[in-house]
């Protein structure tokens, strides 16, 4: 009986080692929300859905997220991957085996900031299909079309 009861303390510890990955897991929610909402959500370049949305993303990577809405200004941001605390429950514990496996599954971090909003800005012309727009502009700008110059009148 005792031994059985050492068995299962000891197998405990071992399942337990990987706190991070345990506690944590891999993937990290992150929600994001807009004003005007249904804006375009894209990760690395990778459509993730549209706002309001709850994503799950992986803990291992930073995350290169933009925020876009037809007519208003686009919103990025850096996702970054920062230390995870529960990774020290391997110290403590003495959990050899967690000290391997969180860093390889990626637990071994925490994305900040989990929760984004963004109040997006109209874009300075609004935008119409039909419509023309004419951009004039004191400075010479290389990817702009020139064509038509003014002259001041004497």
């Amino acid at each position: 009986m005792i031994m059985k009861k050492i068995c299962l303390f000891l197998l405990g510890i071992i399942v337990l080692t990987s706190c991070a990955t345990i506690i944590c897991g891999s993937h990290q929610s992150v929600d994001f929300t807009s004003n005007p909402s249904n804006a375009i959500i894209y990760d690395n370049g990778f459509q993730l859905g549209r706002t309001p949305l709850s994503a799950k993303l992986e803990r291992n990577e930073n995350h290169a997220i933009s925020i876009k809405l037809e007519g208003y200004q686009p919103y990025e941001v850096i996702i970054k991957k920062r230390f995870n605390e529960w990774y020290i429950g391997n110290i403590v514990l003495g959990g050899l085996i967690g000290l391997i496996i969180d860093p390889l599954t990626g637990a071994l971090y925490r994305l900040s900031p989990d929760k984004i909003h963004t109040e997006l800005d109209l874009t300075t012309f609004n935008h119409k299909k039909t419509d023309i727009y004419i951009a004039v502009s004191l400075v010479k700008n290389p990817y702009m079309e020139q064509i038509g110059t003014l002259v001041r009148e004497p």
